[in-house]
């Protein structure tokens, strides 16, 4: 069924997107938010706030916190995506793990290396505040045997971005955005997770913001 769905929504943005070999890959400001991730089998696998810092490569991400579900995980991540390091942190136990990053590939910034497919408006695009008009990316996740599709706003904000892996399908959605860091402090590392060594990863094992739902 899901492959199904991913079909369907492949041919949607094919069918609606105008080619163009002359864009760039543009990179998102900073931004707080929402952010849900769905397997495309209907669950709901993550909701919840994130704080993300363009210029410092940094993202919190705390999910089940504010709108709690009975089906999504909860997670608090705080990625450093140029030291390579995360931490998944348990504010509850005051508890800490500090790993190594080994794919720092996230849905909030378009990678350098991503193609463009074309442009789509979304609704409406003659009634005014009917639409709203998206550039598609797309690109290859050798990492993760895969590849995605990732649609941004004219001014570079995601809105959505849809994974195919092997294994498993899921999308991230972007909501309630704005362009700002509200609080600083989520991109501090806690003081629970201060001198923790770094765990050694398990051989064949990838980390990355994108592998916590797989």
């Amino acid at each position: 069924m899901y492959a199904a769905i991913a079909l369907v929504v492949f041919m949607c943005l094919t069918a609606s997107t105008r080619a163009d070999q002359h864009h760039q890959p543009c990179h998102a400001p900073n931004m707080t938010g929402f952010m849900s991730v769905l397997s495309l089998k209907g669950d709901v696998k993550a909701f919840g706030a994130f704080t993300y810092d363009s210029m410092g490569k940094k993202l919190r991400f705390r999910s089940n916190e504010s709108h709690p579900t009975n089906t999504s995980m909860g997670l608090d991540l705080l990625m450093f995506f140029d030291e390579g390091i995360f931490y998944e942190i348990d504010s509850k136990n005051q508890s800490c793990e500090k790993k190594t990053l080994q794919c720092t590939q996230h849905p909030l910034d378009i990678p350098d290396d991503a193609t463009f497919l074309g442009t789509v408006n979304t609704g409406s695009a003659s009634i005014e505040g009917e639409g709203l008009k998206t550039n598609v990316w797309t690109g290859s996740m050798p990492d993760m045997k895969g590849h995605y599709s990732m649609s941004v706003t004219m001014g570079c904000l995601p809105v959505c971005t849809m994974y195919y892996h092997e294994s498993t399908s899921f999308m991230v959605s972007i909501t309630e955005v704005e362009v700002e860091i509200k609080d600083p402090d989520l991109l501090v590392v806690p003081a629970c997770c201060l001198g923790q060594p770094l765990e050694e990863t398990p051989e064949g094992t990838v980390h990355s913001f994108l592998n916590e739902f797989m």
